[in-house]
C-alpha cells in the first residue's frame, strides 16, 4: 500500500550537461524562477490583493482572513497542489457557506470547521475519489455557482447603497426598499466608479488600451475609486486593518455536534467541488497554449485534494478564510504566462509582503468599492453560456431548483435538491421512449428518441412490424443506452425482416451510442460499427476465392485487406441480401451497385451523424492548417484502423500506410518517392516530435514475403515486397524458433513479445519487420538531422488483431521487447 504523501513535482528529472564553471550536482543549489513566472505572478497578485479584501468583507469575517488565506493558497496550495498552475485562496464560490458559518457559530469556530474540512479533504485525497467528485451534474454545479453568485451580488447591493446586509437573500430582498430610500450618496458614487472603471478598463481602444490592457481591471477599479474619493475628501467607511497581534486565531469548535459536521462537510463539498472543476478549466487552458506543451503536466486531481486540505488546515489555523482554487486568478496566470508553479507561490509571498509593509495604503480602500468589485464578481457567476448549455441538454430544471435552493434555502440544501431532481429527470428519460416511423422515397426510417428498456418493447416491436418485408429500413438510435430485452427484441426483428430479402441498417444519431448485448450471441463475433457492417453477423461467412498474385494469400492466409483473421479463420463479411441459404441471390452484375449503395449509405450517415459535431473543429483546422506531432506508419491492412487503435481524431496524427508498412532505403524507391516523400514533408516541414512503424498480426504481406522465390515475373507487388527482404535476413528460417529472444545459431537476437512466445514464422517476421524498418528511418537525412538534434524520437509497435491489443516496442540488451501497452497508473 502506498503513502498517502504527495509525489515531488521534481520527482523525475533529466539528466543536465553542467558547464565547467557550475557546481557538481552534489553541490548547493541556487532556487531559479523564470522571467514569466514573476511577470504572472505580479499579475495575479495585483488581482488577488483587492479581491481578497472584498471577499473577505463579503463573509463578515477580519479583513486580514482575507490576506492570509490567498498568502496560504498560493504558497502552500501550490506547492502541494496537483494542478500547477492553478492559484488558489478566498473564492466567491465559498462567500455565501462562510458568510452562514460566521453567523451561526462566530470567526474562532468558523477557522476550527475549516482545519477539520482540510482533514476530510487530505482524506478524500488518500482514498483517491477525486474524479468521482466530477461525477455531479455539471447543471448542479453551475446553478449552485449561480445561487451563490445572486446570494452575493444581493447582499453587496446593500453595501453599494451604503447601508448593511441581512443573513439571507429574503430578508436582503425585504429590506430593499427601505435601503433604496435611505442611499448615501458618497457610497453610491465610488460604487458605481469602480462598477464603470471595471466595465470599461479592458476595453480601451488602440495601441493605448493594447498597453493599458495588461494592467488587471480589478486592480485599476479599487485603486481609482480610492484615488477619487481621498482627492475629494469623500466621508465614507474605509477599510479597517488592526493590528496582527490582535489577530483572531481558531479555537475549539463550540455548537451542536450535527450542525458542525453538516458544516464540515458543506465546506469540504464546496472547496472540493470547486477546486477540481478549476483544475480541469485550467488544463484545458494550458492545452490550448503549444508554448506548454511538455513543460506543464496535465493536473493530478487527488493530490489537488491533498494540497488544498493543507492549505485549509494551515490557514483556518492562522485565522484565514477557507480555500479553493479560484478560476479568475487562475486564468490570469496562464494568460500572463506562467510556465511552472513557481508563479503560484511567488504571488503568495507577494502578499506576505504586502499585508504586512503596505497597511496604509490598504487603510484607504472604501468599503463601497470593494463591494461593487465583489457584487459584479456575483453578477459573473450567473453566466448566460452556462444557461444556453443547460437549456440545450434538458437540464435547465436541475439548474433553476438548484440556484433557487441555493437562494432562499442554502448551498447544501439547494445542492441536495439538485441531485433529487437530476435523478428524478434521468428516471423520466429512462422511461419516456418516443418511438416513430416514416417512409422516405422507398427507404422505412424508424426513429427511437430515448433510452430503449425493457418499458418501450411493447411500443418498439409494434412499430417494427409496420415495416413491409423486402423493404429497406434504417433503425435510428438516438440514445445512449438499450437493455437485454430491447436487444433482443432487435436483432430477431432483424434476422426475420432480412430472412424475407429485406435490408436493415442500424444507426446511432450521435457517435457514443452503447448497446448493452450480450458477451456473445449465436456466435456472432461483430458488434455494430457503422451502417456497413452492423448487419453482417446474422449469415454465415461466404467462402472468398485465394487473391491473385501469390499462392501463399489465401483466404485464410489473411491477404493485405482481406476479410480474415490472424488465427486464419474467415471474418464474416456477407450481406444480407447476397447469396445464401437464407437469402435470395444478388443478381449477375448488382455488385457494382451494391458496393456503390454502401459508399453513399455510409457517406450519408457521416453527413448526418458525425459533421454537426466535427464541422466546427474541421473548420478550424483547416483555417489553422495541420499541426500534427506524429508521423504513424503502418499497413494498408483494413483490419488497422489508425485513429481506433491510437483514440486520435483529425489533425493528430500524419499517416502514411502501404502494403507491410515498409520504408525503402534512401536510393533504393525504385522510382517510387512516396514514402521518402512523406517522411521528409513530416519532418522538415511539419516538424513531427516522433515518428512509429506499427506492425500487425496476419499480415498478408509478410506471408506473402516468406513464400517469395528467386527469378520469375515481376509484378508490382513483388517489386515492392523486396523493400522486406531485409526484414527476411533478419529474421532466417533457423533463427530463434522458441521465440524466447535468445539467437540459436547465427548469434542474432531477435525482438519478441513480453508474456508470450511468437504464434508462428509470420508472427515473428512481423515483429522484425517493424524493427527493420526503424533502421530503414535512420537512414533517411532528414530523420538523422532531427534524431542527432534531439528533435524526433522513433517508436516501434505491433498490433494483434484478433486479441485488439496493441504493443509498444523497449529496447534491452536481447534486441527488444514488444510490451503491452497499460493504462498508467495514477501518482499522488
Amino acid at each position: 500500500m502506498s503513502a498517502c504523501v504527495p509525489a515531488r513535482a521534481d520527482s523525475t528529472r533529466t539528466k543536465h550537461v553542467h558547464p565547467p564553471h557550475s557546481p557538481p550536482p552534489g553541490g548547493p543549489r541556487r532556487f531559479r524562477v523564470a522571467g514569466a513566472d514573476v511577470s504572472a505572478a505580479i499579475a495575479v497578485f495585483l488581482i488577488a490583493l483587492p479581491l481578497s479584501l472584498g471577499i473577505a468583507l463579503a463573509t463578515g469575517a477580519p479583513l486580514q482572513a482575507g490576506l492570509v488565506a490567498a498568502a496560504v493558497g498560493g504558497i502552500v496550495a501550490g506547492r502541494i497542489g496537483g494542478c500547477p498552475l492553478q492559484v488558489s485562496g478566498p473564492a466567491a464560490g465559498l462567500t455565501v457557506v462562510t458568510a452562514d458559518l460566521i453567523q451561526h457559530y462566530g470567526w474562532r469556530t468558523t477557522c476550527a470547521i475549516t482545519v477539520f474540512a482540510g482533514i476530510a479533504q487530505l482524506g478524500l485525497g488518500c482514498l483517491r475519489v477525486a474524479r468521482t467528485a466530477l461525477a455531479v451534474s455539471p447543471a448542479i454545479v453551475h446553478g449552485m455557482l449561480a445561487g451563490i453568485g445572486v446570494t452575493i451580488a444581493v447582499a453587496q447591493l446593500h453595501i453599494v447603497l451604503g447601508g448593511t446586509p441581512q443573513s439571507s437573500v429574503p430578508d436582503n430582498l425585504v429590506a430593499l426598499p427601505a435601503q433604496l430610500a435611505d442611499v448615501h450618496p458618497a457610497d453610491l458614487a465610488v460604487s458605481v466608479l469602480t462598477l464603470a472603471l471595471l466595465l470599461l478598463w479592458p476595453r480601451v481602444p488602440g495601441r493605448a488600451g493594447q498597453i493599458l490592457g495588461k494592467l488587471p481591471a480589478a486592480l485599476i477599479a479599487v485603486a481609482g475609486a480610492t484615488a477619487v474619493a481621498a482627492l475629494t475628501g469623500l466621508s465614507l467607511p474605509k477599510v479597517d486593518l488592526p493590528s496582527w497581534s490582535s489577530h483572531a486565531l481558531a479555537s475549539l469548535p463550540e455548537g451542536p455536534v450535527l450542525g458542525l459536521v453538516a458544516a464540515v462537510l458543506t465546506t469540504t463539498l464546496v472547496c472540493s467541488v470547486q477546486s477540481l472543476l478549476g483544475a480541469v478549466a485550467v488544463d484545458k487552458l494550458v492545452s490550448a497554449r503549444p508554448a506548454l506543451t511538455g513543460r506543464v503536466k496535465r493536473s493530478d486531481l487527488d493530490r489537488e485534494l491533498l494540497g488544498q486540505g493543507a492549505a485549509n488546515i494551515v490557514s483556518g489555523s492562522l485565522g484565514g478564510l477557507p480555500i479553493a482554487g479560484v478560476a479568475v486568478r487562475s486564468s490570469a496566470n496562464v494568460t500572463a504566462g506562467a510556465v511552472s508553479r513557481n508563479s503560484t507561490m511567488l504571488h503568495g509571498v507577494l502578499v506576505v509582503i504586502a499585508a504586512l509593509l503596505m497597511v496604509p495604503a490598504l487603510e484607504l480602500i472604501p468599503l463601497a468599492s470593494l463591494a461593487a468589485l465583489v457584487m459584479a464578481v456575483g453578477l459573473k457567476m450567473v453566466s448566460l453560456n452556462h444557461i444556453r448549455t443547460v437549456t440545450r441538454h434538458r437540464e435547465v430544471l436541475v439548474y433553476a431548483v438548484t440556484t433557487g435552493g441555493v437562494v432562499f434555502l442554502g448551498v447544501l440544501e439547494g445542492v441536495a435538491l439538485g441531485i433529487a431532481v437530476a435523478v428524478g429527470v434521468a428516471l423520466h428519460r429512462l422511461t419516456r421512449t418516443r418511438i416513430t416511423h416514416d417512409d422516405l422515397e422507398g427507404v422505412h426510417h424508424v426513429h427511437v428518441r430515448g433510452q430503449l428498456t425493457f418499458l418501450a418493447v411493447p411500443r418498439l416491436s409494434r412499430v417494427l412490424h409496420q415495416v413491409p418485408h423486402e423493404a429497406h429500413a434504417v433503425v435510428e438510435l438516438d440514445g445512449s443506452f438499450m437493455d437485454h430485452a430491447a436487444y433482443e427484441t432487435l436483432q430477431d426483428w432483424q434476422k426475420t425482416h432480412t430472412a424475407h430479402g429485406g435490408l436493415v441498417d442500424i444507426t446511432g444519431r450521435r457517435p457514443g451510442t452503447r448497446i448493452s448485448e450480450p458477451a456473445e450471441v449465436d456466435g456472432c463475433r461483430c458488434r455494430p460499427w457503422t451502417p456497413w457492417r452492423n448487419h453482417q453477423c446474422d449469415r454465415p461467412p461466404q467462402p472468398k476465392a485465394p487473391a491473385p498474385g501469390t499462392d501463399r494469400q489465401s483466404a485464410t492466409g489473411g491477404s493485405p485487406g482481406s476479410g480474415s483473421s490472424p488465427d486464419g479463420s474467415a471474418a464474416t463479411t456477407a450481406r444480407p441480401n447476397a447469396a445464401s441459404a437464407t437469402g435470395p441471390a444478388r443478381a449477375p452484375g448488382a455488385t457494382d451497385g451494391l458496393l456503390k449503395t454502401e459508399l453513399a449509405r455510409g457517406i450519408s450517415a457521416f453527413h448526418r451523424n458525425t459533421a454537426p459535431l466535427m464541422r466546427r473543429e474541421l473548420a478550424r483546422l483547416a483555417r489553422e492548417g495541420q499541426q500534427p506531432s506524429q508521423l504513424f506508419l503502418t499497413c494498408a491492412d483494413s483490419r488497422v484502423v489508425t485513429s481506433m487503435i491510437t483514440s486520435s481524431g483529425p489533425g493528430d496524427l500524419f499517416v502514411v500506410r502501404n502494403v507491410g508498412n515498409l520504408v525503402p532505403l534512401p536510393g533504393e524507391e525504385s522510382g517510387d518517392d512516396s514514402v521518402a516523400a512523406a517522411i521528409e514533408y513530416a519532418v522538415d516541414v511539419l516538424k513531427v516530435r516522433s515518428i512509429t512503424v506499427c506492425g500487425h498480426s496476419g499480415c498478408g504481406a509478410m506471408q506473402a514475403l516468406l513464400g517469395t522465390t528467386p527469378g520469375g515475373a515481376r509484378t508490382p507487388l513483388q517489386r515492392w515486397l523486396r523493400h522486406g527482404l531485409p526484414s527476411l535476413e533478419r529474421m532466417p528460417a533457423d533463427g530463434d524458433r522458441d521465440g524466447d529472444g535468445e539467437a540459436d545459431q547465427d548469434g542474432r537476437a531477435r525482438p519478441r513479445l513480453a508474456g508470450r512466445a511468437p504464434a508462428d514464422t509470420a508472427e515473428r517476421l512481423c515483429l522484425a519487420n517493424v524493427v527493420q524498418q526503424l533502421e530503414h528511418l535512420r537512414a533517411h537525412e532528414s530523420v538523422a538531422r532531427a534524431l542527432g538534434a534531439g528533435d524526433l524520437e522513433l517508436h516501434g509497435m505491433y498490433f494483434h488483431v484478433g486479441e485488439a491489443q496493441s504493443y509498444l516496442l523497449s529496447e534491452d540488451a536481447d534486441g527488444g521487447v514488444f510490451e503491452l501497452v497499460r493504462e498508467p497508473h495514477p501518482t499522488v
